[in-house]
């Protein structure tokens, strides 16, 4: 691999570039021309700046386990049965620091090309989902990367408390676990709006299950793979209702089983015992705008996610019962401690 991305540089870089604070407003994506559109069921909406994700409950790969988010925590947070499907109305942000060759975005949506994305605030991005003939239970905060700015996770929740919306949509957002701005941009005061706010899930993604696997997925230095651990565990201690993607692709097959059973391990002592309960291994699917990307070695890691997806399966089967593992994704409690900081 030639040499990795500077994240803490590029963070600041697109921090700056994707955020106008004064005005609360972000850079948002728009999808016109794109070929990130071509994967998408519906159209795009929004007048080209949102779309609509269908989150559904069944296995997207052979080998992986049903996914239960954002549709278990929307449907308590919201008062519903379980649900099988809901569709969300995304909005991305239109700056990342990573550049995953997984990525089902544009590279060039991610850099923050004025041309390709405009600024919006909150307000703005729900007046354009309130004027759609159907409303959507769940706004999905994507990108894009999220955690640059996490000021649009909390406009977004007063913007739909102005609205008196705040117990009937669902809000989720993404974080990659690459830095550290939620503390290091917001106030005390401020954080506890985004732990206390009622209907709020928020998923940070393992960007691999090792160091090396962590850098073949992002392009960044293989020892930010640590940092993932420490940002995650940070997030639960704040208060906020966690979970986590893990994706499973890697260059190496090379001793899987203990590689995965590492991860399990490292996910109980650094970020909470139950951790791996609410933890969904994501399987990476070719998209339009990653097929110009992928070598004979990325086709290859297809393959390998599958043994990876085995090994988490049966990590999983032997450290927690059936009756455990059966349970909603969000009845595993963290002991959540609200301290801010």
């Amino acid at each position: 691999m030639g040499s990795y991305i500077d994240t803490e540089e590029r963070s600041v870089h697109y921090r700056t570039k994707g955020l106008n604070k004064e005005a609360q407003q972000i850079l948002i994506t728009e999808f016109a021309s794109s070929k990130q559109s071509q994967d998408i069921t519906l159209s795009y909406n929004c007048q080209g700046v949102g779309r609509i994700h269908h989150f559904r409950r069944t296995a997207a790969a052979p080998g992986f386990n049903s996914n239960p988010l954002p549709l278990d925590p929307a449907s308590r947070a919201l008062g519903l049965p379980a649900q099988s499907m809901m569709q969300a109305q995304v909005f991305q942000n239109a700056v990342c620091s990573w550049r995953c060759w997984y990525c089902f975005v544009d590279y060039n949506l991610l850099d923050g090309n004025p041309k390709r994305s405009k600024f919006l605030s909150a307000d703005d991005l729900l007046d354009l989902f309130l004027a759609e003939s159907t409303q959507c239970p769940i706004i999905d905060l994507s990108g894009g990367q999220p955690d640059l700015v996490p000021e649009w996770v909390l406009w977004m929740m007063d913007a739909l408390k102005r609205r008196g919306l705040e117990h009937k949509v669902y809000l989720w957002s993404d974080d990659n676990l690459s830095n550290e701005f939620l503390w290091e941009c917001l106030t005390v005061d401020e954080l506890q709006r985004l732990v206390t706010y009622p209907t709020y899930g928020r998923v940070g993604c393992f960007k691999g299950f090792d160091a090396d696997s962590f850098a073949f997925n992002t392009r960044a230095e293989p020892s930010l793979f640590d940092k993932q651990f420490k940002v995650m565990r940070r997030l639960v201690d704040t208060g906020l209702d966690m979970y986590a993607y893990v994706t499973l692709t890697a260059n190496s097959d090379e001793g899987i089983p203990q590689k995965v059973a590492d991860f399990v391990n490292r996910l109980q002592e650094e970020v909470h015992p139950l951790f791996p309960l609410r933890t969904v291994p994501l399987p990476i699917l070719e998209f339009t705008p990653t097929a110009s990307r992928m070598s004979d070695e990325h086709h290859r890691s297809l393959l390998i996610q599958q043994e990876a997806a085995a090994a988490w399966n049966s990590e999983l089967m032997r450290r927690f019962s059936d009756k455990t593992r059966a349970e909603r994704i969000y009845s595993h409690d963290l002991g959540m401690r609200i301290k801010y900081q």
